[in-house]
């Protein structure tokens, strides 16, 4: 069994449906002091950091155990995004978005003892729709509060697909954290059967 370092439903769903014994203790970091520290690193560094930080977290404070951290990130035109925190943040995230190609950054790190054991990264790029003032408000009618704890202000598995027009990358990826490569890493490690 493993350690998910987050409270994700869409992280513990992916893990659910691969059949991966695990359980949760979220991470207790400063997100935005990492960020901070890191300037104008990359955005798959950042993602990359977060997972990394969250799983060290986690793991120094379970003895012994696998801890899988994982944080995902939204850039668009060169600016990076966070999680909305009001549905008027989201519906400036979603006019800035329209029409345009955002590159989603997931990123997964295993940890034991505090020390990261392995650590990937996904991207995919999700090219949006033209959404009209009227979509954005009928979509925050029903997605809203629900989109508050999502990059990109969208749940990929259910109505957040009516914003995009073309996807290219890895669906896990899209939903927020390389599963494929995080179940390679398990196998490897002994974790998880082949």
């Amino acid at each position: 069994m493993i350690i998910l370092a987050s409270q994700s439903a869409s992280r513990r769903a992916m893990l659910e449906a691969a059949a991966i014994p695990f359980r949760t203790q979220p991470a207790r970091i400063d997100e935005r002091g990492i960020e901070a520290e890191l300037g104008a690193a990359p955005p798959d560094e950042v993602a990359l950091a977060l997972a990394k930080a969250k799983a060290i977290a986690v793991s120094q404070k379970a003895p012994g155990e696998l801890v899988l951290g994982s944080d995902s990130l939204v850039t668009c035109e060169g600016f990076r995004f966070d999680k909305p925190d009001t549905r008027e943040a989201a519906t400036e995230h979603l006019r800035f978005f329209s029409g345009k190609a955002m590159k989603l950054h997931s990123a997964a790190a295993l940890a034991r003892e505090g020390e990261v054991i392995w650590s990937g990264s996904g991207l995919a790029e999700l090219h949006v729709a033209a959404l009209s003032d009227t979509f954005i408000g009928e979509y925050l009618d029903a997605e809203w509060p629900e989109v508050a704890g999502c990059v990109g202000v969208f749940r990929f598995e259910g109505r957040g697909v009516q914003l995009f027009e073309k996807v290219e990358g890895d669906y896990f990826t899209i939903l927020g954290m390389p599963l494929l490569k995080v179940q390679a890493a398990l196998r490897n490690l002994g974790a998880m059967k082949q």
